[in-house]
């Protein structure tokens, strides 16, 4: 079948990818809100940072244990009470005035948040079809893509207007009419132990470890880890950047946000158009190119045009190898997805956490706003060079897997559930 004549992706992949544009504009917004949260509790920046980290933390820890506890319920009603969960964090962090309270709702999102992230992602790959793994994860990182341009511009706007807490109550309604959706179009199916009642946990979990026997599935992790730790060193503190530095007015900040997110757009375009063409090769072009959009940031950092330019750049390169990095690991798994979804979350949200800590840790040292960049280039180069050490891996004879002790086959045959 050519692409031409290709059915198009289910409509339930959309509405999927609409729950993880909520998703991603809760992450991400906190970024621009931070000078608002730094008055609103008496916190300096790199304290308020924090928000982002332990929100990259809970991710982190949440995606493979919460992978592995609702592992034989029904996908659908994983989907649905990660929803229903990362709903009522965003009341409860809207409403509250202590901020450690508002660290302890945003580490319930990021549980919320990575269930959400790793089934979604299995199910909008399954129903997608054979051959078209790197489409429907574009679909889910679009979500993320559409969260920079509008959600997270939005937010900032928001919270600039009427209180950092008016953005969190609008993601916690979005959020709402998601869950609605996926009632309405996600399918209700079969367990994922593919329809077999009898099939163990212990099998199921056995099974899903196997793909961790491979060397490069772990490259292809800890390169996830050190790009996004390289994205979020400089995106975090973004927003501080524009002001102090360029001299970019407050109320301007959301719209050099919506200029990163159009960026983005462009880059998971292009990104998601050849990553099942060569995923490697996407790879290494996405990471050299970002750390040359890092070095014109950090170039142009005092001018407010060069810096606006350069910001839209750093969004294209950003954004151009999701989906390459996810279906690697992907590709790597075979026949059991679930965990390794679930531990590239995980890889994605070390550098989530790590970025932010150390863009934190050298401002607070007296650095400056400026210093983030470095580190993120730094992290550029050394993701750089993970890749080719990965590439002359991947050259070996792939190992097989241990089988899904059940009905399923290779994930494009297994049933949707």
């Amino acid at each position: 079948m050519t692409a031409s004549t290709r059915p198009r992706l289910p409509l339930a992949v959309f509405v999927i990818g609409l729950g993880i544009f909520c998703l991603g504009t809760s992450e991400f917004m906190i970024a621009g809100l931070l000078p608002d949260i730094t008055q609103a509790f008496g916190v300096d920046i790199p304290q308020a940072g924090w928000l982002i980290t332990i929100f990259a933390i809970g991710m982190l820890l949440g995606a493979p244990i919460m992978t592995l506890l609702t592992l034989k319920l029904p996908r659908k009603t994983t989907l649905l009470g990660a929803g229903l969960l990362f709903i009522v964090a965003h009341v409860l962090s809207a409403t509250t005035d202590n901020f450690t309270v508002l660290m302890a709702t945003r580490a319930v999102a990021a549980l919320a948040c990575a269930t959400f992230w790793s089934v979604g992602a299995v199910v909008s790959v399954t129903l997608a079809g054979a051959g078209r793994t790197a489409q429907a994860l574009a679909v889910t990182v679009g979500g993320l893509t559409v969260a920079n341009i509008i959600g997270v511009p939005a937010g900032t706007w928001l919270g600039a207007q009427f209180g950092w807490q008016s953005a969190f109550w609008a993601v916690a309604a979005l959020t709402a009419l998601s869950v609605l959706a996926m009632i309405l179009l996600v399918p209700h199916t079969a367990r994922p132990s593919g329809g077999n009642t009898n099939t163990s946990m212990s099998s199921l979990v056995r099974a899903e470890l196997s793909a961790f026997r491979q060397g490069r599935i772990w490259l292809a992790l800890l390169t996830t880890m050190l790009f996004q730790a390289a994205v979020f060193c400089t995106f975090s503190y973004l927003a501080p950047l524009m002001i102090q530095v360029a001299g970019i007015p407050e109320s301007a900040v959301a719209g050099v946000l919506l200029i990163f997110g159009l960026g983005s757009l462009l880059g998971v375009t292009i990104g998601g158009r050849y990553a099942d063409r060569n995923p490697m090769l996407n790879v290494l072009l996405s990471l050299s190119t970002m750390a040359l959009a890092l070095l014109a940031l950090l170039l142009t950092a005092g001018n407010p045009w060069g810096l606006i330019i350069s910001t839209f750049f750093f969004g294209v390169t950003g954004f151009s190898i999701a989906a390459a990095l996810n279906s690697r690991v992907f590709g790597f798994a075979g026949n059991a997805p679930t965990l390794a979804a679930s531990v590239s979350t995980s890889a994605f949200n070390i550098g989530n956490a790590l970025g932010p800590w150390l863009g934190g840790l050298v401002i607070g040292l007296g650095l400056g706003l400026r210093a983030p960049i470095w580190i993120s280039i730094t992290l550029a180069v050394l993701a750089v060079v993970v890749a080719l050490i990965s590439r002359q891996v991947e050259k070996r004879p792939l190992k097989s897997a241990t089988p899904i002790p059940s009905t399923e086959g290779a994930i494009h045959e297994s049933p949707i559930y």
